[in-house]
């Protein structure tokens, strides 16, 4: 069942006062139900491409008008707007909410609404998403390239308004998601509620090496995972759930060839595509900007080196370091894995995204296909009445 279009009056001010809106319809897709952005010009809208976007009240009026089942909105990195999407903790019929899921509401203390589906909650928040892994069981945070399906269905004893949680946020991500430095120390994560784990800079170092600048972006590029360092490199955050989690991916490559060099990661990563006024932003208590949380976590995780007067790894076999990547945080959140197994995670998840994309494309030929051939039914049929029922269309066809 499609829920009621929200109303202005049932939104916080300051999502409506964004134009980063767009309409989004339920289809079926490999026997399974999503909801796809759309554009109010008629087409498939992008969580990355601005001109899709639009005010929520053209957005609401066009799916007032029918084309869209829904309203959502996009985040963006322009903004500091944080989603926690809480999935299959509701009860549909009785409201009754799981108790993991009522702890994170509650401490988030922001505005909260009921999910389309009313299994579950969207929670809004000021704040940025700090380093690491985003989406763990039935629950996702996002900051960047997502979009949420708003009901307005508000939760009753939640704010009306979006508050800012960066403190609530940070304890949160550190309960549910593994970072590279809970990964190196031996520590896991706890399913049973969120607890404060470990200080938001680890003030992590390595030996370092004399890899110049460009000699490592050119090795990087030719190693065995190079195609997808390259990718980041550019800026190109495919297959990643966030623009965080690609900057924590590019960060953990950099420090295997920098040899743990916090001040040679920080200038690459300012002169990769990745780069943007985030990474100098102070988000964490200890008073650590995002860029230097982001370099700690990525040294502190990384166990082998590349060293460059040997061409071989420091605190691992005396192999060649293109033969095998560096260990990169797992974009599937609480585990540490390879970096080959992240590649293949990675190029996996793309190759999803991209089929997912030409379906749509797909969809969007076949509907121009099928007005086409309407039209052309129509000029002859027009033709056969004009000529006493000779038709040029008829004739050519047979």
């Amino acid at each position: 069942m499609t829920p009621p279009l929200p109303t202005r009056d049932q939104l916080p001010d300051s999502l409506l006062e964004q134009a980063t809106w767009v309409g989004w319809r339920r289809q079926t897709r490999s026997g399974d139900e999503t909801k796809v952005p759309r554009d109010v010009t008629g087409g498939y809208a992008s969580a990355t491409d601005p001109a899709t976007w639009t005010t929520f009240d053209e957005a609401r009026a066009y799916a007032d008008d029918g084309p869209a089942d829904g309203v959502g909105y996009v985040f963006t990195d322009d903004d500091s707007f944080v989603g926690i999407d809480l999935d299959k903790c509701r009860d549909p019929e009785t409201g009754v909410t799981d108790d993991w899921a009522q702890k994170l509401i509650d401490r988030l203390d922001s505005y909260t609404e009921v999910s389309p589906s009313r299994t579950g909650y969207h929670v809004i928040i000021r704040g940025t998403l700090p380093p690491g892994g985003n989406r763990t069981g039935n629950l996702e945070l996002y900051d960047d390239a997502r979009f949420f399906t708003v009901t307005g269905d508000h939760v009753a004893g939640t704010p009306t308004t979006v508050g800012d949680r960066q403190d609530a946020l940070d304890v949160i991500h550190d309960a549910y998601f593994e970072t590279t430095d809970d990964a190196a120390s031996g520590t896991g994560t706890t399913d049973t509620g969120p607890s404060a784990q470990t200080d938001a800079s680890a003030s992590a170092s390595g030996p370092g090496n004399d890899l110049g600048d460009d000699a490592l972006i050119e090795r990087a590029s030719n190693a065995a995972n190079g195609a997808k360092f390259s990718r980041l490199w550019r800026g190109d955050t495919t297959g990643y759930d966030s623009h965080s989690e690609a900057d924590m991916a590019l960060c953990s490559m950099l420090a295997f060839w920098t040899a743990g060099d916090a001040q040679q990661i920080d200038r690459l990563v300012r002169d990769s595509g990745l780069y943007r006024p985030k990474w100098d932003a102070v988000h964490f208590s200890d008073g650590s900007t995002y860029g230097e949380t982001t370099i700690d976590r990525a040294i502190a995780g990384t166990t082998e080196y590349y060293q460059s007067s040997s061409g071989s790894r420091v605190g691992g076999s005396e192999t060649h370091a293109a033969d095998q990547p560096p260990t990169v945080p797992s974009p599937l959140g609480g585990r540490e894995v390879s970096g080959r197994m992240q590649e293949l995670t990675t190029h996996l998840e793309a190759a999803l995204e991209e089929n997912e994309q030409l379906q749509a494309t797909l969809e969007a030929e076949r509907a121009a296909r099928e007005a086409a051939e309407a039209r052309v039914r129509e000029l002859e049929a027009a033709a056969d009445e004009e000529r006493g029922g000779w038709s040029l269309f008829g004739w050519l066809r047979s």
